[in-house]
């Protein structure tokens, strides 16, 4: 592979990486590609394209997430903070075939990824998909799930966290899964001091390099 090549592929890269955090709408080559997953143990196959997160496999930390996250109610109203292709949110939807569900992104390439594979797996009914202005101002949520956009650097993931979390309902919880190497302990700390009385912030679960983040109302 030449260097000029390699150059490209690194560009290409970093600008999916921007698109996937950033863009309502990627400029990248919207390509579909079937990806066969493990979600909660329930095997689906998913549509998953460029400049949406974790574009070629179900990503770590929202493996980590699935597989430590306790049991979801079987109600109530639910919340996946940067649902990406939907892996969270369908997880939810699998999982408690009773809950309504919401799945939040900026990209609007990855709101539609959700909304196919929503329908693809009988959930389409159920698992709303949405822009942040398009979710009631007046809606709050039993249960909140997140791999969080830590790279979007930390004023704009706190200012994304504080929108969302103080919406939990009293006895709701939410589970957050951050990579111990970017910030993960420090996050529950700020987190605690933000969110103040009335919530509990703990660290729910250690893996592979991951903490999840436990959020108590």
């Amino acid at each position: 592979m030449s260097e000029k090549t390699k150059q490209q592929q690194n560009t290409d890269s970093g600008n999916q990486s921007n698109e996937q955090y950033f863009s309502a709408q990627p400029s990248s080559r919207d390509v579909r590609r079937n990806l066969h997953v493990s979600l909660r143990g329930h095997e689906v196959d998913v549509e998953v394209s460029n400049g949406v997160f974790s574009a070629h496999r179900l990503d770590l930390g929202t493996s980590v997430l699935l597989r430590h996250a306790p049991e979801p109610p079987a109600t109530g109203t639910f919340l996946d903070i940067g649902c990406g292709w939907g892996p969270i949110a369908l997880a939810m939807g699998l999982e408690s075939l009773k809950a309504d569900i919401w799945a939040l992104d900026v990209n609007e390439r990855a709101l539609e990824l959700t909304k196919t594979n929503a329908e693809k797996l009988g959930l389409g009914g159920r698992i709303h998909t949405a822009l942040a202005a398009d979710i009631p101002s007046d809606l709050t949520f039993d249960l909140i799930w997140s791999n969080p956009p830590i790279r979007v650097g930390k004023p704009e993931l706190h200012s994304l966290l504080m929108a969302w979390l103080p919406r939990l309902k009293a006895g709701g919880c939410a589970y957050l899964v951050v990579q111990k190497n970017l910030g993960s302990d420090s996050l529950i700390k700020w987190l605690s001091a933000e969110l103040g009385d009335g919530f509990s912030v703990t660290k729910y679960a250690s893996s592979k390099g991951y903490r999840v983040i436990e959020v108590r109302h």
